[in-house]
């Protein structure tokens, strides 16, 4: 093993792609962002140019490239998952880049979810029937742009197709694919009944490929955009959200990573493909001996943001501080306020784009501080509802590992752990998926031995624990929490019947975690 290896990890996300060159102790050498828009074209719509994706891929890489002493190993990538994309027989792009974020297909997905081969389907390929997924996503295209759906020759993700470009390699990876709901877990293989419904075939897919596949470099074009050589290896990589696992060093079984950014999610890593009975948790690919079992949800800081912006707008902008000093002055439990916090209506446990937020308990003592902390409480009891359907898909959860910008917060680093109800530990910064993509690029390249070492690289900085009585407080709301969306879904029919011109799931203005 060289000591000197260094893997650039380029992460590929809604908002930005960030380049990140780790050397093989985890030592962060350089690195590098380039930001790009999100488009919202009509309600629903969340769209981006994948050219400008490239470019930036393209800058980041040259950037943090030329910044260091000595060669590249290679390249490692992540991406943010369920993108679709339709390109022309020459692999010219037919349509943006779709993302997760965008909602159109919500008719298409209640449709296949409310039939007896919806929750078969998601079982069979680890991914909910969502508007977030390609497969609800060909749907649509298919009945809203048939023209359009006949001219493309294959259909890919972000990453497939900046791979695509860097190295004229038409692959997928199993950890990208998973989150399709186009390809089989149990088998590793296209679905045949998914790719019926979409209305596809097997052909116009790229091919499947192992998440350490290496490519063997790189194309004349990219070799001089980026500045490598043209043999520079490149490892085909896998999704953000299970990389970002690998980033927290969470790849045993029993450890799970929770993130909190605009959005929020619960992973754990276990060494079989499993989907809980009720569907309630996704299930992708990290490796051939490591899948991330767990959820997403939409609503998590932005919750935060939405407070001081509704509740406290005279606070102005960058006032987070201050939000989160009013809300500690409410008790915990908000005094009986319950706070639904689905302003981006949501994903997990419940996967429907019906839902919308909801204020339950509202009395005449309560007041501000009351309403900014139950959205809080609000965004951490969702994530209490995605652990338990992590576990009831039979997994043991014996440790929490937590990361994103909510953890510069004591109150909701300890509010987290008291909805949990077990203690949640604080690693010290690492870049998540980047580094998550740096790490199995080095086990691909033989740069380390295995993946398994991420849990020896990252440092837990703190540890807190829950506090019994509060603890106490949160388990006896969360069956009320939970029962509320039930109670509230033919509103939220009925509201959504009633404001036809609002979008089913407004898109968020960043990533999913």
């Amino acid at each position: 093993m060289t000591q000197t290896a260094v893997v650039i990890g380029v992460d590929i996300g809604t908002t930005s792609t960030k380049s990140v060159a780790y050397d093989e102790r985890g030592r962060q050498l350089a690195s590098h962002s380039v930001g790009y828009p999100l488009d919202e074209p009509h309600p629903g719509y969340a769209e981006q140019d994948p050219k400008l994706i490239y470019d930036a891929v393209l800058e980041t890489i040259r950037t943090v490239a030329a910044e260091l002493p000595g060669p590249v190993a290679g390249l490692s990538f992540s991406t943010a998952m369920h993108s679709l994309i339709g390109l022309d027989p020459d692999g010219e792009p037919l349509t943006p880049s779709v993302t997760w974020a965008d909602s159109r297909a919500s008719r298409q997905a209640e449709r296949i979810r409310a039939v007896p081969t919806g929750l078969a389907l998601h079982r069979r390929t680890g991914t909910p029937v969502h508007p977030m997924a390609p497969l609800s996503k060909l749907v649509w295209f298919a009945e809203q742009e048939p023209k359009l759906f006949e001219q493309v020759a294959h259909w890919v993700g972000i990453k497939d197709y900046v791979l695509l470009r860097l190295c004229e390699a038409l692959v997928t990876d199993h950890s990208v694919a998973s989150g399709t709901g186009l390809m089989d877990i149990h088998r590793l293989a296209w679905d045949a009944e998914a790719l019926g419904l979409a209305g596809i075939t097997e052909e116009q897919l790229p091919q499947l490929v192992a998440t350490t596949t290496v490519l063997p470099g790189l194309s004349a074009e990219a070799a001089r955009a980026t500045g490598l050589p043209a043999d520079t290896r490149v490892v085909v990589g896998a999704g953000d959200g299970p990389l970002a696992n690998l980033g927290l060093g969470a790849v045993e079984p029993g450890v799970v990573a929770c993130s909190i950014g605009t959005s929020g999610a619960m992973r754990v890593a276990v060494e079989r493909p499993a989907v809980d009975p009720l569907g309630g948790v996704f299930c992708y690919a990290l490796t051939e001996s490591r899948w991330v079992v767990g959820g997403a949800i939409n609503n998590g800081g932005i919750v935060l943001q939405w407070a001081g912006e509704a509740l406290a707008p005279e606070l102005g902008e960058g006032t987070e501080e201050e939000l989160l000093d009013l809300a500690a002055r409410a008790p915990v439990g908000s005094g009986g306020l319950i706070m639904l916090p689905y302003l981006l209506s949501e994903r997990a446990p419940h996967w429907s784009a019906l839902p919308r937020g909801a204020y339950v308990g509202l009395t005449h003592g309560h007041r501000r501080e009351h309403l900014v902390r139950a959205a809080l409480e609000g965004v951490c009891q969702q994530l209490a509802l995605v652990l338990q359907s992590v576990r009831a898909a039979g997994n043991e959860v014996r440790e929490v590992r937590a990361s994103g910008g909510f953890a510069r917060s004591p109150l909701w680093r300890q509010m987290l752990a008291d909805a949990l109800g077990m203690p949640v530990r604080f690693p010290a910064g690492h870049e998540g998926s980047s580094f998550g993509a740096a790490l199995l690029g080095m086990q691909a390249l033989g740069v380390i031995e295995s993946i398994d070492l991420a849990a020896e690289l990252v440092r837990i900085d703190e540890t807190v624990r829950p506090d019994p009585g509060a603890a106490a407080t949160y388990a006896a709301l969360l069956p009320l929490f939970n029962e509320l969306y039930d109670a509230l879904v033919p509103t939220f029919a009925s509201l959504r019947r009633l404001a036809p011109s609002l979008p089913a799931e407004p898109p968020p203005t960043a990533p999913p975690m």
